[in-house]
């Protein structure tokens, strides 16, 4: 996306995933074929354990629902992955967000928040996804990956590579609660 790209601000909310679910920077899970249909309404929880080697960093999470490959009475939208919910959590702000903090440089750490509200029915056929990155430029400012007061203020200096890693070990499984509505 370009900022020059009016189009494409309107309507990111929607934009298929595909083009992300494979770059080396995104961590994607999927489920199995669904075959009852799930309907999840509510605000999903996420529960993520990372660590960094930087002293700062984001967490993006997004819930896709992926249409089957082939989709006869829509081709165009085969395979498509449809955002469900997304939102970006800064590292900072993981104890407080009146007092912002570093992050103990290599440390596993606790991210607990909630997705948007949805209301959402995904089909038989269907497939949940999970995408997790540590970035969302141009839809949200980049990160230095070291703590600075001010992120608006980082010098160039500031901006470093960082390592960052997702748990799913015992006492420490990233997971993501789905407010499923009806049967369980």
């Amino acid at each position: 996306m370009h900022f020059g790209d009016a189009d494409a601000w309107r309507r990111w909310l929607v934009t298929d995933q595909r083009t992300v679910a494979d770059r080396p920077d995104v961590l994607t899970y999927e489920s199995d074929v669904l075959t009852p249909p799930l309907h999840v309404g509510g605000a999903p929880m996420v529960n993520l354990f990372t660590s960094t080697s930087g002293t700062d960093g984001d967490w993006v999470v997004k819930l896709i629902d992926v249409y089957p490959e082939e989709l006869p009475s829509d081709p165009p939208l085969g395979g498509y992955q449809l955002p469900i919910a997304m939102d970006i959590f800064r590292g900072r702000y993981r104890e407080s967000f009146s007092r912002p903090s570093a992050i103990p440089s290599g440390k596993v750490e606790r991210y607990r928040f909630a997705l948007p509200h949805v209301n959402h029915v995904f089909l038989p056929g269907h497939r949940l996804m999970v995408q997790i990155q540590s970035s969302w430029f141009p839809l949200y400012d980049r990160n230095p990956q070291t703590y600075v007061p001010n992120i608006f203020f980082a010098r160039p200096g500031d901006y470093r590579k960082a390592t960052q890693r997702i748990f799913h070990t015992a006492g420490a499984a990233s997971f993501i609660e789905l407010p499923v509505v009806g049967k369980r």
